[in-house]
C-alpha cells in the first residue's frame, strides 16, 4: 500500500502544470519637463490619476522624473538632456519652449507636448506628426476672436484692452498678433504688455491703468500662472476688469475666462503617454485639440467692480461663480 501511494504521488506531481518563475514588472520612466515653475497641482493630479486609471502606478510600474526650468528658459536644454541621460521612456513637455528643448535633445525618445499654442512649430503635420513628437494643443491663437467677442459683449463700452504676456515666450508674440488681427472687428485697440518677472508686472498693470485700458487680458502660460495672484491683486486695486484663457484664472478672482479645460487637457496628455508606453509611435498619433472649452464668469468680481454682466453672456456661461 505504501509503495502504491508513493507511485500515485509521483504521478500527481508529474501531471501538475509547471509554474514559470514570476517575471519582474517592467518599470517605465516618464520625464516631465516644465518651462514654468513645475506643474500646478490640479493639473498634475489630473495627469497622475488618469495614469492610475489606465493601470500605471507610481512606484509599482512607473517612475516620474520631474524637471522644472522655474521660468528660466535658458535652463531647459540642460534639463532636457538630463532626462535623456536617464533614458526615460517618454518625455512630457509642458509649453512650447520645453517642447522645443526636448525635441532638440532627442530624436528617438517619444515626446508628448501639452499647453502648446503652435504645434506646427514642433511637427510637420497635425494628422501625421512624424518623427518622435506629438501632443495636445491649447488652440489659444485660434480662440482669440471668440475671446475678444465675449469680452466686448461682457463690457459693451470697452474700446481698449491691455494684453499681458510672457516676454520670454514666442507664444506671446503669436497670440498677440492673432488678437490684434481680430480686434478691429470689435472696435477694440490692443496694448501689448510683455513681462518677465514680478517687478515688470507692477509696471505693466500701472501702464494699463494709466493709458486708459478698460480691461486687462492675461495670456496665462506656465510662467504667468505663478504670478496670477499678483496680477489679480494689482488689477483689483486699479479697478481693472480682468480676463484670461482659462477657468482657474476666474476662480482666483478674474472676471471672465474662455478657453481650454486645463485638467481635461492633462488627462488627454496622460492618455497619449499610456498609448506610447503600450507601444504606439508618436509619428502615428495625431496632434489632439481640446475636447472641452468653457466660459466662466465671476459675479463676485463683477459686483466688486460695480459691473452688471449682460444676460446674453450669463446664459452662455458654463460656470458662474457667485
Amino acid at each position: 500500500m505504501m509503495r502504491l501511494a508513493a507511485v500515485v504521488a509521483v504521478l500527481v506531481l508529474l501531471a501538475a502544470p509547471s509554474t514559470p518563475e514570476a517575471q519582474p514588472t517592467k518599470i517605465s520612466r516618464i520625464g516631465i519637463l516644465s518651462g514654468g515653475s513645475g506643474v500646478p497641482p490640479p493639473l498634475l493630479d489630473a495627469f497622475r490619476q488618469t495614469l492610475r486609471d489606465l493601470g500605471h502606478h507610481e512606484g509599482r510600474n512607473i517612475l516620474i522624473e520631474y524637471r522644472s526650468a522655474e521660468a528660466k528658459p535658458e535652463w531647459l536644454p540642460g534639463l532636457a538632456e538630463e532626462l535623456v541621460r536617464l533614458q526615460v521612456d517618454v518625455i512630457v513637455a509642458i509649453n512650447t519652449p520645453a517642447s522645443q528643448a526636448a525635441k532638440a535633445a532627442s530624436s528617438t525618445i517619444p515626446i508628448v507636448f501639452t499647453w502648446v499654442v503652435d504645434p506646427l512649430s514642433l511637427v510637420t503635420s497635425l494628422a501625421r506628426p512624424g518623427a518622435n513628437v506629438t501632443g495636445v494643443t491649447t488652440m489659444t491663437g485660434d480662440l482669440s476672436p471668440k475671446r475678444l467677442e465675449l469680452l466686448k459683449e461682457t463690457l459693451p463700452k470697452l474700446s481698449r484692452v491691455a494684453v499681458l504676456g510672457n516676454a520670454g515666450s514666442p507664444t506671446t508674440t503669436r497670440v498677440f498678433k492673432d488678437m490684434e488681427s481680430a480686434a478691429p472687428r470689435f472696435g477694440i485697440q490692443l496694448q501689448a504688455l510683455r513681462v518677465r518677472d514680478a517687478d515688470d508686472i507692477h509696471g505693466a498693470v500701472d501702464a494699463a491703468a494709466r493709458t486708459g485700458s478698460g480691461a486687462l487680458f492675461s495670456l496665462e502660460d506656465t510662467v504667468l500662472v505663478k504670478q496670477r495672484t499678483l496680477i489679480l491683486d494689482l488689477a483689483a486695486k486699479r479697478r481693472l476688469p480682468t480676463a484670461s484663457t482659462n477657468k482657474e484664472f476666474v476662480q482666483a478672482g478674474g472676471l471672465v475666462g474662455y478657453g481650454v479645460n486645463l485638467p481635461d487637457m492633462f488627462r488627454q496628455t496622460a492618455r497619449y503617454v499610456d498609448r506610447i508606453l503600450r507601444g504606439a509611435k508618436p509619428a502615428d498619433l495625431p496632434v489632439e485639440q481640446p475636447t472641452k472649452l468653457e466660459l466662466v464668469i465671476n459675479l463676485k468680481t463683477a459686483k466688486a467692480l460695480g459691473l452688471t454682466i449682460p444676460q446674453s453672456v450669463l446664459v452662455r456661461a458654463d460656470e458662474i461663480i457667485q
